[in-house]
């Protein structure tokens, strides 16, 4: 770990959140190297696909689409303790997705003859990006499926890299079909995010791209968003812990180690208002750190505090993907918070449970896009539809509005058109 130490006074949250962030190695720029993969995937559909998969992964898949009876038969291809984890930690993720508030249909009078109705619909065709390469992670095609299916979407596709066999591994389609997936494809990086948006020979495209994956993966999400929707676009992993005495430093310590082996490009910050105590999980966390060939050297900050509620301002700041309150009077600091992706109360809230089966979403905001993002659900799929209903007595009392304002604008055709409705102008009845 490389350790930090900030000892800060309360005041300007944001300046010490810059000094946090600025913790984490810069990005590499990649945004040239994806316009050139998606001009490709744009171009010759398949074939770049396949070279891209063999150039970057070092092997190409026989078949982009992976046969639908491989994908239907994989969870009877993989241990059956596996198969029953992945049915347990769904259920919760689509008991608790069932049970978000929806967006209700309302309809609404203007009280001039128009009627406003508002309800919402699914996207017909979702894309779900699974990472892959080096590992497997069946646990992000449960929290990217299962929201689309609750949703109504009817086409769930899931992409993720192939291993070195050519074949999706076989853990992840498990997944993908315990969880919803229609359909699956042997394909990563920047090329299966452009392959979903604008379609090939052998893939239609889908209308939403979701999911996590690497630097090349997310700049191909922005550079692609309006040919398809996105749900975010998400950095390395972050977590930030507040304690105090009641929390178990042991637990902590492997908390923050936990979130260290998605790489070195992460953000860990622990807070606490007592500088023994960060002492002691700085020694912890360091102490398993080494022991562990999984976690990462990633920046962990220690962040001396004047007093426990001041955490709730730098967590606002911080806006960070996991925040973690194992301190005493957490549900009510929590509920003092807005930006964090998922927060974790009391001291048996790790944040590896929520990563896997408590029922939350893993897909989170990064970056401090908590301020304006919340995590993956249901809702990230639908989007919302205006009918709007006139009658004659509306179009007669609105044309005269419309009418002036058009014009204002320099539109005098919309104003015809309203004043038409209303048996006024050169074409009115």
């Amino acid at each position: 770990m490389r350790v930090s130490r900030f000892e800060w006074d309360g005041s300007g949250p944001r300046g010490l959140a810059g000094e946090l962030r600025a913790m984490q190695p810069p990005p590499r720029e990649v945004s040239a190297e994806v316009a050139k993969i998606v001009a490709a995937v744009a171009e010759e559909g398949d074939a770049a696909i396949l070279r891209f998969e063999q150039g970057f992964g070092g092997v190409a898949p026989a078949s982009l689409r992976v046969p639908d009876d491989e994908l239907e038969a994989a969870p009877s291809a993989v241990p059956g303790a596996f198969a029953e984890a992945l049915r347990a930690a769904m259920g919760n993720v689509e008991r608790v997705c069932t049970q978000e508030p929806g967006l209700d249909a309302f309809s609404a009078s203007s009280g001039q003859g128009a009627t406003i109705s508002y309800d919402s619909v699914p996207v017909a065709a979702a894309g779900a990006y699974v990472p892959g390469g080096k590992g497997a992670y069946p646990s992000t095609a449960i929290m990217c499926c299962v929201p689309a299916r609750v949703a109504g979407v009817e086409r769930i596709a899931v992409a993720s890299p192939p291993g070195p066999d050519g074949r999706v591994n076989p853990l992840v389609l498990a997944a993908a079909w315990i969880a919803g997936a229609t359909e699956a494809y042997a394909m990563g990086g920047a090329q299966a995010i452009a392959a979903l948006a604008l379609g090939t020979e052998s893939i239609e495209p889908v209308d939403l791209v979701v999911g996590p994956g690497n630097r090349y993966v997310q700049e191909a999400k922005r550079q692609l968003v309006g040919r398809v929707g996105i749900d975010a676009i998400a950095g390395p992993s972050e977590l930030m812990v507040v304690a105090d005495g009641a929390a178990n430093v042991a637990h902590l310590a492997l908390d923050l180690c936990a979130q260290a082996e998605h790489g070195d490009d992460g953000l860990l910050v622990a807070c606490a208002a007592d500088a023994g105590l960060l002492a002691e999980l700085e020694a912890s966390t360091t102490s398993l750190a080494a022991e562990r060939e999984t976690v990462n050297d990633a920046p962990l900050a220690l962040v001396e505090l004047p007093e426990i509620a001041d955490a709730v301002a730098l967590a606002d700041a911080l806006a960070p993907e996991h925040l973690e309150l194992a301190c005493e009077g957490a549900a009510e600091l929590a509920r003092e918070t807005r930006y964090a992706g998922c927060t974790f109360t009391g001291i048996f809230g790790g944040t590896a449970l929520g990563d896997y089966a408590a029922g939350s979403n893993h897909v989170l905001p990064t970056g401090g896009a908590g301020r304006f993002t919340g995590p993956l659900g249901p809702s990230t799929f639908i989007r919302r539809r205006a009918i709007v209903e006139i009658d004659a007595r509306g179009a007669e009392e609105l044309a005269a509005t419309v009418d002036t304002l058009a014009r204002a604008e320099g539109f005098p055709v919309h104003g015809e058109s309203a004043q038409a409705r209303a048996g006024r102008g050169s074409n009115g009845g």
